[in-house]
This record gives structure tokens, C-alpha cells and sequence, in this order.
């Protein structure tokens, strides 16, 4: 089964400073429907105003991954980490045991665009960690480049949990094509532009929930940043 997820049916809240948009139930939004998706708990589409951000807050047992499309954010963290991560930027911070951190967009002139990722981990109480790596455009054009995975193979960050996250970009001719195994869940997030997957054209923010289906195929792009998330089913 494939569930199409449409962007305008996503939570929305506007603080004015902050434009975001939540894929799952997050702060005062609340869908029964889309709590999680196997481990995937958050996809926070947000958008910071030019020299505003989020001050200092707290997490725990939670893997947070940052992806921006646009701009760059500011990263302060307890663990003593101070970085800035732009578009190609991938960001994942194990929260375990307890982490403090701020987010800012230190840029005077123009937004901050990025997504915000949280998974469960699969296990609690870790001692907590941060990484962060640029993948070029080149490695993602037309193909679907792992960027996370429990074990760090090929080159991916690693995480707490069996779930691996893709970035694709896409246009025109271009395909490509994800195996999912029998008992695993899929989740296609279209960060930008249009794209036709499993025969459904996506445009921006649209989403594709997959259960028990065997492939996520992609095609068509225009303009395409697409994200896809192998999953395990939660107990």
C-alpha cells in the first residue's frame, strides 16, 4: 500500500520569525494519523528569518538530523561543537543521555529553508554524539545517495537505529529505483521541485507512505531534492 501524504494537509504554524511545517504531530499540532512512521517521528519543514533562531533547548534519546536547502544555520551544542551547515550538509546529533543545543540564522540578508529530522533510536541512554558531512550535488544527481544508516557504510552517517535515509536529486530522464525489503516501511519526502514516484506526481512537501511494498521508483524530475527513508516497523 502507498499512502500519499499531500503538503497542504501537513501542520502548519507562522511565529512570524519561524514559517514551519509539520509532516507528523509536533508542539500544538496533533494528527492521530501521523504520529510516526516506523521510527521517523519528525519532519519539521522550516523556514528562520534573517538573524533569528531557536535558543538554547534540551533533547534526549532522540536521533536529530538537520538538512538545509537554503541559507545556513548555526549550531551550538553542550557537547562543545560550533558549526554552520549549508545546502549539502547533512547534520545528526544522538541526543542519548541529554543534550543542550541552539539553532540560528546568523545571515542579516535572507532565510533560513532546512528540514529537521527526528528518529527514535532503538536504544536509550546513549552517551551523546554529533556529526556532520557535506555530500556534493555530483553524488546525489540522478541517484539516490545514502546519507544515514545504522552502521556508517558507504561513506553515511551513522545513527541509533536500523534506518537509512537517501537524498536524490533529479531531472528530466533521470531514474532510480530503491528495493525495500519484505517487512521494512518506506517514507519519500519531496524537499523541492516536481517528480513522479511510483507513478504519482510529487511536488513539494508532498510525501509517500509505503507499507509492504517492494520499491520506490523515481522519474521525471523537475528540479527535484528528494529524501527516502528504509525503515523498520516499530514493536
Amino acid at each position: 500500500m502507498i499512502t500519499l501524504r499531500p503538503a497542504n494537509a501537513r501542520g502548519h504554524a507562522n511565529h512570524g520569525w519561524l514559517d514551519s511545517w509539520h509532516s507528523f504531530s509536533f508542539a500544538s499540532y496533533f494528527d492521530d494519523k501521523h504520529v510516526h512512521w516506523g521510527p521517523l517521528r519528525v519532519i519539521n519543514e522550516d523556514r528562520v528569518a534573517a538573524g533569528r533562531g531557536f535558543g538554547e533547548h534540551g533533547h534526549r534519546d532522540m536521533e536529530i538530523i538537520s538538512y538545509v536547502l537554503e541559507g545556513a544555520l548555526g549550531h551550538k551544542d553542550s557537547m562543545g561543537n560550533s558549526s554552520s551547515i549549508v545546502p549539502g550538509d547533512v547534520q545528526r546529533m544522538s541526543a542519548g543521555t541529554g543534550v543542550q543545543h541552539s539553532e540560528f540564522n546568523y545571515n542579516e540578508a535572507g532565510t533560513t529553508h532546512f528540514l529537521q529530522i527526528w528518529i527514535i533510536p532503538d536504544r536509550q541512554g546513549v552517551t551523546p554524539s554529533y556529526a556532520e558531512k557535506a555530500f556534493p550535488a555530483t553524488e546525489k544527481q540522478g541517484r539516490l545517495r545514502l546519507v544515514i544508516s545504522p552502521d556508517g557504510s558507504d561513506g553515511s552517517i551513522s545513527i541509533h537505529q536500523n534506518a537509512r535515509m537517501y537524498v536524490g536529486l533529479f531531472d528530466g530522464s533521470e531514474k532510480a529505483e530503491l528495493s525495500l525489503a519484505e517487512g521494512r516501511l518506506g517514507y519519500v519526502h519531496v524537499a523541492r521541485g516536481e517528480v513522479t514516484v511510483n507513478g504519482k506526481p510529487l511536488k513539494a512537501g508532498d510525501a509517500l507512505l509505503y507499507d509492504a511494498e517492494p520499491l520506490v521508483s523515481i522519474e521525471r524530475g523537475i528540479g527535484a531534492e528528494v529524501l527516502v527513508f528504509d525503515l523498520p516497523r516499530m514493536p
